[in-house]
């Protein structure tokens, strides 16, 4: 009887191995160079966040979340940070810190221009939108294998691993944001006589701007369970804490480093996901008000300045 099993002619698994195999014997100084600035920043925050005593990291985050969210959070985030040293893994939770620090900075470095390239061009958008699909689908154990085949083991492969697997939602968010400006403010924009450089940087991006903080939530989430699992080839921080609970089977080891990702997590949540939320005053007509007559006086100095009853009624 014909079975499914004799469909199977296809050997992909060797093509696979086979062309990793030949990119990594062949191109290993193309990623020694990729490593290299991964290593130097992760070293860097790593270190810095290490030499922070704990009472002046306690005090500083608490104050940066009342800035950039509310009192309420800014309390929260003192208490889990406390209950993190009263677990005992302050170290550890430094260093998943350092791990989503460098990660977020990659990943911004690389997924906002991706993705105000792929909203300036739907040819580009066409063909990156499946990679992303891809990329974002893949379960998170698949991509610790080439990793370790073209970078190795330890803390920095990890780093490049959680890097590649958060950019995708900063990417997604960025393009997302940008092309959800309403066409009628970019032709006033253009009608005042912003270029293209302008209509970017003045009034698409800043418009934007919520929504592509909702992408680097997502970034930072995203980054959180990566963090995790890059335990499993040699990356140090709370990951570490509970693999080692699970291979000697201390269920109260594995239950710390859990609690401390999680308190951790929700920290990094409720900030970056208060910062996405559109403050109070701040509306769209007023900014586009505001911009459209900025570009008017650099673009036109010699003109008298618009003003605001005329543009709004240009709006």
């Amino acid at each position: 009887m014909f079975k499914a099993d004799d469909l199977a002619i296809f050997p992909i698994d060797s093509w696979i191995q086979h062309g990793v195999s030949w990119v990594a014997l062949n191109l290993r100084p193309l990623f020694l160079a990729i490593k290299w600035p991964v290593e130097a920043l992760l070293s860097l925050n790593d270190a810095l966040l290490h030499a922070i005593p704990f009472p002046v990291f306690v005090v500083g985050f608490t104050l940066l979340a009342w800035r950039l969210a509310t009192a309420g959070i800014a309390a929260f985030s003192a208490m889990s940070l406390v209950v993190i040293a009263m677990l005992g893994v302050w170290n550890e939770a430094m260093t998943t810190l350092s791990l989503i620090s460098t990660a977020i900075v990659f990943c911004a470095a690389i997924g906002i221009p991706m993705g105000i390239w792929c909203a300036r061009s739907d040819r580009v958008w066409n063909v990156v939108r499946p990679i992303l699909d891809i990329m974002q689908t893949t379960p998170s154990f698949v991509y610790l294998v080439p990793v370790v085949m073209l970078f190795g083991v330890g803390t920095v492969p990890g780093e490049v691993a959680v890097v590649t697997a958060a950019a995708p939602p900063l990417i997604r968010f960025t393009n997302l944001g940008i092309r959800m400006v309403e066409h009628e403010i970019v032709e006033a924009g253009l009608a005042f006589g912003a270029d293209k450089r302008q209509l970017l940087f003045e009034i698409q991006l800043p418009l934007a701007i919520p929504t592509i903080l909702g992408g680097l939530n997502q970034t930072v989430l995203t980054a959180m369970v990566l963090s995790v699992v890059v335990a499993m080839i040699g990356a140090e921080g709370l990951g570490l804490v509970v693999l080692q609970g699970l291979g000697r089977l201390d269920v109260g080891r594995a239950a710390v480093g859990g609690i401390a990702i999680v308190l951790l997590a929700m920290v990094l949540d409720r900030v970056t996901q208060k910062m996405a939320e559109p403050k109070r005053g701040g509306g769209t007509q007023g900014s586009l008000l505001r911009t459209v007559l900025r570009l008017v006086r650099s673009e036109r100095p010699d003109e008298p300045a618009v003003p605001a009853g005329r543009a709004k009624e240009a709006l």
